[in-house]
């Protein structure tokens, strides 16, 4: 290690060893002073600081305050690296605070040094939140300095010193006002004694400022910067700070500021103003659009990646930023080429049709000699091209893989792994490319980022499933990711079965538990015991059978295991439908919520866990709730793909048990049972208080959870409560109600009443006349306070109905098997004449939205106009047991729908609550 360290150094690591650089220190206490070697020692200790090195407390408060001895001498280069070595050591020296008195003499504003900025910078580092008023007088001269130097330092200083002394910076918001309006003065900017650390220079450079033009105004960028950070909690003072920068932004003007990186941080505020308050919306679009003329490079391209990020845009609205971006596509600066190709791709993503036009210029930088601007090239056009340009499109990034890293590699896999979606006829184009780069070196995340690729391919595109097979079955024979082997086998497990040739993947199953490791073995066993049950053929089942028993002899216990299992279950039909047929699953949420809940009740501990009050799921609606891959969605989503983008019921669940276990008052009722996953609406979203509803089904009691917003600005509402009354007579007591103290219109606010189950073993249906009562107080508009009077006021709301949906939770099940069980169960047939209905589909969608039980099989999508079967299963919350709902429905025009409806559950007060909510 220490030679590669002397490598790196350039054979100078003896030069810059801590202990020597300490040791030579005591060239500070020589007299006379030498400049030159103090300033090539400070050099030296600047740098170790620089990469990484580290001084004890003891070493550092050495060094600081022989270092300050150093500030009697008047050689302006050398003062200028006390202060940088003072700044550095500063948070790591002792009693550094000793030293303020001498650097604020460097302050004073009549004083034409050239290390005064250096002074104004140190001073910060060393000062702490008390002595920051001492010093204000000399900040607040420095801000408004002749010098742009000396006003950027003083303002970066007060950024710095923002966090510890708020209400102090916050009284320097008027000098600062006036350095961003670009009044310092006419000269300097830049120092140029930089160059003389280890070469004196002038004396007329050294005792004072070196003239440059005064063009830079850098101090506006910091001013800026500076004054957003005092108004950043004040939206209106944001806005009114954006409106009077912007100016009229009307060719190309910015207003007062010249400086192109303030004009920079202008728009991203402009961008944030513009997003947060849709009334200054038309204006800082004017303003930025404006700026698309600008005389800068980096103006007009932060514009018009601001006006391509606008929510909502419509496309005829892009035509001009997009234009002022593909000019910069010519540009010969590589950076500004980047900056323009990364604002169109990322736009490709949302607006492909607007970048369509470009896609000439994009071309022309595939074969740039900047890998990264050529990577984003590829991707755009990937996302912009249509089914023409896509072979040629492939041809060239074939070649164009083998000169990127895996990280450009998977931004290019993934790009076409949205392209296979929108033009599934070129799947065999794409899928030959993917297959070609997996047989390719590469780590890990590459490797699964193209058998992801693979995968969508596989689910999404029926026509390619064989080949992408063959291709994965291929890629396992020499895969050395065991993660990746698994994926495959579990996946040649569930869809090998389903294709016209099985026996063909056997053999590549098998190989996988002949040269594997132990895990890959496991995974291939478990994949044979699938095709031996799911193929249907005995002569297949045969053959799987002998080699699961050959897997009997293996030196790894889990694949013994597997074997011994699996080969059970071929020769059981039972164990077959259950373990390997069976389509149902837990969602992991709802299993995470009860597991949890099991645990921290130890009353429960003392029985086993019970999953028999745990919703199921089909495999398939378990797959659509884990989010698709971004890539993905840059094509039109399929409806499947729409729904995952909602929380799941499971998710919202969870929400729910932990908002209701943050509530001391039901802490002692125990678990939830279910809530409702969507919230009732008791009012209009347009009224002045919008209130939601949701019901939570405890083992005794029943909850209603209101969720108000007060939509009033001038308004807040104290004791905020809702008083239920029952239409009819229910098996409801009422406990408590838990008001909301005060609703204002920023935050909506949650109220809790609270009801026990007279009868925990029946399920109350029933509707509740609901009041919101509160205690009404004005706003005063110059305080911003509520006044101390108000007066009691009501609003009436709708009514709430408790259901039997309320107490079922959807549940998927094989229905054929298990009607067929229950039917030594409860059972219950009823007819019902559905004269509203106007539709079978509309009674099926009334029948799922009423019971909230699962169709199954795809009986929520009538196939005649006339005649229908609509399955559901669900489960009875509190130990209910299953409940399972046959629904025969015949239509006549005129007469509505005629149901059927035969119900069988385990106990007989599901079927009254399932036949009883018809």
């Amino acid at each position: 290690m220490s030679l590669k360290k002397d490598e790196e150094l350039g054979g100078m690591a003896f030069y810059h060893d801590k202990a020597i650089v300490i040791q030579e220190a005591r060239v500070f206490n020589e007299s006379p002073i030498s400049p030159r070697k103090c300033r090539a020692l400070l050099t030296r200790i600047i740098f170790l600081l620089y990469v990484g090195e580290t001084f004890t407390t003891q070493e550092a408060t050495t060094l600081f305050f022989g270092v300050t001895k150093l500030f009697q001498h008047k050689d302006s280069s050398l003062r200028q690296m006390v202060y940088l070595v003072i700044k550095e050591l500063s948070s790591v020296a002792e009693d550094v605070i000793m030293v303020t008195s001498s650097i604020m003499k460097d302050m004073q504003p009549n004083l034409e040094v050239i290390y005064r900025p250096n002074a104004i910078r140190a001073l910060a580092r060393i000062i702490d939140a008390s002595s920051v008023v001492s010093t204000e007088r000399f900040f607040k001269s420095a801000i408004v300095d002749r010098n742009p130097s000396v006003s950027s330092a003083a303002i970066v200083s007060a950024y710095h010193l923002h966090p510890v002394a708020k209400d102090v910076i916050r009284r320097w918001a008027n000098e600062t006002q006036e350095a961003a309006n670009g009044k310092g003065g006419s000269s300097g900017g830049l120092y140029g004694a930089a160059s003389n650390y280890f070469g004196g220079g002038s004396s007329s450079q050294q005792a004072g400022y070196q003239a440059i033009p005064s063009t830079s105004y850098i101090m506006q960028y910091h001013a800026l910067g500076l004054l957003y950070l005092i108004r950043e909690k004040d939206r209106m003072a944001v806005t009114k700070m954006v409106q009077q920068f912007g100016g009229s932004g009307k060719g190309g003007s910015s207003g007062i500021l010249k400086n192109p990186m303030a004009i920079v941080m202008l728009i991203r505020y402009a961008s944030k103003v513009m997003e947060e308050d849709p009334n200054v919306f038309k204006q800082m679009y004017e303003f930025l659009d404006g700026l698309l003329r600008h005389k800068s490079d980096m103006v007009n391209i932060e514009a018009a990646r601001a006006l391509t990020e606008v929510k909502n845009i419509d496309q005829a609205t892009l035509y001009r930023p997009v234009a002022v971006l593909q000019l910069f596509l010519s540009s010969p600066k590589p950076v500004l080429k980047f900056a323009a190709i990364r604002s169109l791709n990322k736009l490709a993503q949302t607006h492909p049709g607007a970048v369509a036009g470009c896609n000439l210029d994009i071309e022309n930088l595939i074969t740039d000699t900047n890998r990264s601007i050529a990577t984003y090239a590829i991707t755009t056009l990937l996302k912009t091209g249509n089914e023409a340009s896509v072979d040629r499109l492939m041809k060239q990034i074939s070649g164009f893989m083998t000169e990127i890293t895996d990280e450009f590699k998977i931004i290019v896999v993934d790009a076409i792994r949205s392209l296979c979606l929108k033009f599934p006829t070129k799947q065999a184009v794409m899928l030959s490319f993917l297959s070609g780069v997996l047989r390719d070196e590469g780590g890990y995340d590459f490797k699964r980022a193209v058998v992801d690729a693979i995968f969508d391919m596989i689910k999404y595109i029926g026509e390619c499933k064989e080949a992408a097979l063959a291709h994965l079955c291929e890629f396992i024979e020499d895969c050395e990711f065991t993660k990746l082997s698994v994926q495959i086998l579990h996946l040649l497990g569930l869809e090998g079965p389903k294709t016209k040739q099985p026996t063909k993947f056997i053999r590549y199953i098998y190989n996988r538990v002949v040269l594997e490791n132990a895990v890959v073995r496991a995974a291939a066993v478990s994949s044979l015991a699938k095709f031996g049950v799911s193929v249907g053929d005995p002569a297949i089942a045969k053959s799987v059978n002998v080699l699961l028993r050959r897997c009997l002899d293996d030196v790894d216990d889990e694949v013994r295991d597997r074997a011994a299992m699996y080969l059970r279950v071929l020769s059981e039909e039972s164990l077959a439908d259950e373990y390997i047929r069976n389509e149902a699953t837990f969602p992991l949420a709802n299993l995470e919520s009860a597991l949890m809940s099991y645990l921290k009740t130890p009353a429960q501990l003392e029985e086993p866990f019970d999953t028999s009050n745990i919703p199921k799921i089909s495999r398939e609606q378990a797959a659509a709730e884990v989010p698709r891959p971004v890539a993905l969605d840059i094509v039109a989503p399929s409806p499947t793909a729409q729904e995952t983008s909602q929380p799941s019921a499971a998710s919202i669940q969870s929400l729910y048990t932990a908002q209701l276990q943050a509530v001391p008052e039901l802490e002692p009722y125990g678990s939830v049972l279910r809530s409702t996953s969507k919230p009732v609406a008791l009012t209009e979203s347009e009224t002045e208080y919008v209130v939601t509803a949701v019901k939570h089904i405890f083992k005794e009691h029943i909850v209603f959870q209101f969720n108000i917003t007060n939509t009033l600005p001038d308004t807040v509402l104290e004791n905020v409560s809702v008083i239920m009354t029952p239409s009819e007579d229910t098996a409801l007591t009422e406990d408590f109600i838990i008001p909301y103290p005060l609703l204002t219109s920023e935050v909506p606010g949650t109220v809790y009443v609270s009801f026990t189950r007279d009868s925990p073993e029946q399920y109350t249906i029933g509707a509740f006349g609901c009041t919101l009562k509160f205690v009404s107080k004005e706003v005063d508009p110059a305080s911003g306070q509520p006044e101390d009077e108000g007066y009691d006021d009501e609003y009436q709301i709708e009514e709430l109905d408790l259901g039997a949906g309320d107490y079922i939770s959807p549940n998927y099940a094989n229905f054929a098997s298990e009607w067929e069980r229950l039917k030594a169960g409860a059972t219950a047939t009823e007819t019902f004449a559905l004269s509203s209905s106007e539709s079978l589909k509309a009674a099926c969608d009334s029948l799922i939205e009423v019971l909230n039980m699962d169709p199954l099989g795809g009986t929520e999508q009538p196939t005649s106009s006339s005649v229908h079967t609509l399955n559901l299963s669900g489960i009875l919350c509190g130990g209910g047991g299953k409940v399972l709902a046959r629904c025969r429905m015949t239509f006549q025009a005129g007469a509505g729908v005629t149901l059927e409806l035969g119900v069988r559950a385990e106990q007989e007060a599901a079927c009254s609550l399932v036949i009883g909510a018809i």
